[in-house]
């Protein structure tokens, strides 16, 4: 047997062993990450591409249920982000935020309004206080790039069509320093995305 054929053994190995803890520390929703602390045993050849697309060794990983495993199992401790289970933590790269949000609903209006969002792994939350929107913008061509907070640290890109929909019920508030922004309404909070001075208004 050659090196190169006992390495993919062994990865293949870590990898079923990581399935497997995984699903053995299940339950219903995220698990407690943030309660454990087991040993770093290094980094996987694992990565969730900006379009929330999960690779291992460079293949699309295209079984959604395993994907939801993995995304159940994801803490993000400083800038690094790493799948944890009770008896290990293993490193894995993101490219941009570890979740996309492709759709949400509203109900309500104005201050009252309430925005649900449901990312590709099937998280649903409702932006507020506890699930911030952010925009952020690219240092070089300005381009924005909207994010809701999902859970600890872990974030959800809002796509593109959904963000054009969150720009069409947008409105215009004043701040407490008397700066008028354009932005949304959700949770009783409302989130700017640009000056409105900016827009021309």
């Amino acid at each position: 047997m050659t090196n190169h054929t006992t390495s993919q053994n062994i990865v293949k190995d870590a990898f079923q062993s990581l399935v497997e803890t995984a699903r053995q520390s299940a339950t219903k929703g995220p698990a407690p990450v943030h309660l454990w602390n087991p040993p770093f045993c290094g980094n996987l050849d694992m990565r969730i591409g900006r379009d929330g697309t999960w690779y291992y060794m460079g293949t699309p990983i295209g079984r959604k249920p395993l994907v939801k495993l993995f995304a159940s199992i994801l803490r993000k401790d400083g800038d690094r982000y790493f799948l944890v289970t009770p008896v290990e933590k293993v490193g894995i790269t993101v490219d941009d935020a570890p979740f996309v949000a492709v759709d949400f609903e509203v109900a309500g209006q104005g201050q009252n309004r309430e925005i649900t969002f449901v990312t590709n792994v099937d998280d649903i939350v409702i932006a507020g206080p506890d699930h911030p929107i952010r925009l952020a913008h690219d240092p070089e061509t300005g381009a924005p790039s909207p994010y809701v907070l999902v859970r600890a640290n872990l974030e959800a890109l809002i796509d593109r069509k959904s963000f054009y929909r969150l720009v069409d019920i947008g409105e215009h508030h004043a701040t407490d320093d008397g700066t008028s922004w354009f932005g949304v309404w959700s949770g009783g909070v409302f989130f700017p995305f640009v000056r409105s001075d900016e827009i021309g208004v």
